[in-house]
C-alpha cells in the first residue's frame, strides 16, 4: 500500500516506521516547507497514493480534504479540533464520492474504552444514587480543552447517564494521555481509566483505518472501524 503522510512531526515519523516495517511504501511526505501549497497544488503530490494519513493543524484540515479528494485518495484525519466544521467536512466528502475515517483518538485501547465505558454507563444508569464525571490529563502543549477523547466519551455516557455531570481538563508536563471515566456514589467509587504510554498506540490505529478505508466510500467514524473488527472477532 503507497501512504502519503500529510504532516511530518513526531506522529508522521512514527508512521513512517511502522507502516514500513508492516511492508508499505510511503509514496510522498507533505511537511512544514508546504504548509502555504493550495488543495490543487496538493492534490498533485498526492496523485499515486492509496491513502493519505493526516497529523497536521485543524487549520489545514479542509485544504486536506479538498485535495484527496480531487486526488481520488482517501484520508485518515488523525487532528482533532476541527468539530465546528464537520458538517462542511462531510458535504464535501460526501459531493466528491471521497471517502474519510476520523476519530478523537485512533488508539486501539482507547476505542475499546469507549465501549467499556458505555457499558458501564448503561449499568450505572439504573442506579441515580451514582454521580458520573469524566477526568483528562495531557502534556501542556496540547491545545485542545477538554480533549477530543473527553468529549467522546461524554457524549458515551450522556447516552445513558441525562443528568449533567462533570468534566474536568488538566495540562501539565509531558503528561502522555490519561482519560477516567468514575461513577460515584454514597459508600464506594468506581473509576475507569486508560492512559497511554506512548505514541505507538495512536499510529497503529491510524495505519489499521487506513488499511481498512483503502477502495472504500464515505465518512466513517474509527468507532465504526472498530465496531466492524470486533463483530468480525467475534
Amino acid at each position: 500500500m503507497k501512504i502519503a503522510l500529510i504532516g511530518y512531526g513526531a506522529m508522521g515519523r512514527l508512521i513512517r516506521t511502522l507502516a514500513e516495517e508492516k511492508g508499505h511504501d510511503i509514496s510522498v511526505v507533505i511537511d512544514a516547507a508546504d504548509v502555504d501549497l493550495s488543495s490543487r497544488e496538493l492534490a498533485k503530490k498526492l496523485y499515486g497514493a492509496d491513502v493519505a494519513i493526516d497529523f497536521t493543524t485543524a487549520e489545514a484540515v479542509r485544504r486536506n480534504v479538498l485535495a484527496c479528494v480531487a486526488a481520488e485518495v482517501p484520508l485518515v484525519e488523525g487532528t482533532t479540533g476541527w468539530n465546528a466544521q464537520r458538517a462542511e467536512i462531510e458535504q464535501i466528502i460526501r459531493s466528491g464520492g471521497g471517502a474519510f475515517v476520523f476519530g478523537a483518538n485512533f488508539s486501539i485501547g482507547v476505542n475499546l474504552f469507549y465501549r467499556i465505558a458505555g457499558f458501564a454507563a448503561e449499568l450505572f444508569a439504573k442506579f441515580p444514587q451514582y454521580e458520573s464525571f469524566i477526568e483528562e490529563q495531557h502534556h501542556s502543549r496540547k491545545l485542545d480543552s477538554p480533549s477530543g477523547t473527553a468529549l467522546k466519551l461524554k457524549d458515551i455516557v450522556a447516552e445513558h447517564i441525562k443528568k449533567e455531570f462533570s468534566v474536568s481538563a488538566t495540562r501539565a508536563g509531558t503528561i502522555p494521555g490519561t482519560h477516567r471515566v468514575g461513577f460515584d456514589g454514597p459508600s464506594d467509587q468506581v473509576l475507569l481509566e486508560h492512559t497511554a504510554r506512548s505514541r505507538q498506540g495512536f499510529a497503529l490505529g491510524a495505519l489499521v483505518a487506513a488499511e481498512w478505508i483503502v477502495d472504500k466510500n464515505g465518512f466513517f467514524d474509527f468507532a465504526e472501524v472498530m465496531d466492524e473488527i470486533c463483530h468480525c472477532a467475534g
